[in-house]
């Protein structure tokens, strides 16, 4: 019995289409700009929201799945649109080597726009634990890439000074094609007269003299920039009081700070010329993200940062009237820093 009989009208009808995936190539029936609108409304659809690595981690992998683009692009194919979403941490770095990549540029800027005296810092524990195995080895790989920004950026000749003969040596014979030259601080003659920016790559508080003696080197005829990468040059070795107070007062208060980039257990104070100084701290809602409290034209202190926090850390408290828990804590906190003037 043939098959068609035993179907009732309904069911002889054309079988319907196969689903979208099986189906051969079609020909387009809509106009170009009902398919770049479609294009368009898919693509903003499906990008992710942009997210930022926290980089107190310094761990690309501990960012969210989503943690990729750091701000969220829309184009029409012809460039006429364009919509940027900028997020209020999308300035930070999301590893250790975009922040290293960050503060050569930033110390670019500020040689190119014409400063004498940049400090550079990243006051993390990857490079603030030199006394572990292999932590220095480590450093001194990483210092290239600033090295490397600052010599493309600036265009000049770079000469990088490093705190031991040996490390300078080494990495010398290691990096025989680096667009700078290396030195050390024991050097008889560290800087010569060809060299135009000369940075000193975590200059340490046992050579000090060698460092200031360099620094006014600089300073006369021909005048030249001096960056100075991570300097460890206070410390207890040194000692407390008179010699510290002298020490920032004359010679660290003659420099700019370029790059600093410090996290605090819930927030982050940040800094790249030449832009103002951040101070940011944890967004509740989104894991690994921060969001902005405040910016300054100078390094904020310890009262600046317990009062933010103090306060909640959010901007918007900013405008409205303090509360009497943060007048306390100011108060205290500039008590406290009065005793420990008078106490040195």
């Amino acid at each position: 019995m043939a098959t068609s009989s035993l179907l009732s009208p309904q069911y002889a009808r054309p079988a319907p289409p196969l689903p979208l995936r099986h189906l051969p190539p079609q020909p387009a029936v809509a106009s170009p700009a009902t398919t770049d609108r479609l294009r368009l409304r898919l693509r903003v659809r499906r990008a992710p929201p942009p997210a930022q690595a926290k980089f107190g981690k310094f761990d690309a992998a501990d960012a969210p799945a989503e943690a990729e683009p750091a701000a969220s692009t829309a184009e029409v194919d012809g460039g006429a649109e364009k919509a940027v979403v900028t997020e209020d941490d999308s300035c930070l770095p999301s590893d250790l080597q975009g922040a290293i990549w960050q503060s050569g540029k930033a110390s670019a800027d500020f040689v190119n726009s014409g400063g004498m005296r940049g400090i550079a810092e990243l006051l993390i524990p990857q490079l603030e634990f030199l006394n572990e195995e292999g932590a220095q080895a480590e450093v001194w790989a990483l210092s290239r890439i600033l090295l490397d920004t600052l010599a493309q950026e600036t265009g000049q000749k770079v000469k990088a000074i490093f705190p031991d003969a040996g490390v300078a040596a080494l990495l010398k014979y290691q990096w025989k094609d680096a667009q700078f030259k290396c030195a050390s601080l024991s050097d008889r003659k560290p800087v010569d007269t060809d060299d135009e920016v000369v940075v000193m790559i975590i200059p340490d508080h046992q050579m000090l003299e060698s460092v200031e003696r360099i620094s006014s080197q600089l300073s006369d005829d021909p005048i030249r920039p001096l960056i100075m990468w991570n300097p460890r040059l206070v410390s207890g070795d040194v000692g407390v009081g008179y010699n510290v107070r002298n020490l920032r007062r004359n010679f660290l208060s003659t420099f700019t700070t370029v790059y600093s980039m410090r996290p605090l257990p819930t927030g982050a104070i940040f800094r790249c010329y030449p832009e103002k100084w951040k101070v940011f701290y944890d967004d509740p809602n989104r894991p690994n993200r921060y969001l902005l409290a405040r910016e300054s034209s100078s390094r904020p202190d310890a009262t600046d940062i317990e009062i933010i926090f103090g306060g909640g850390g959010a901007s918007e408290q900013s405008e409205e009237e303090p509360s009497m828990m943060t007048n306390v804590m100011a108060a205290f906190s500039s008590v406290s820093r009065f005793m420990r003037v008078i106490s040195k």
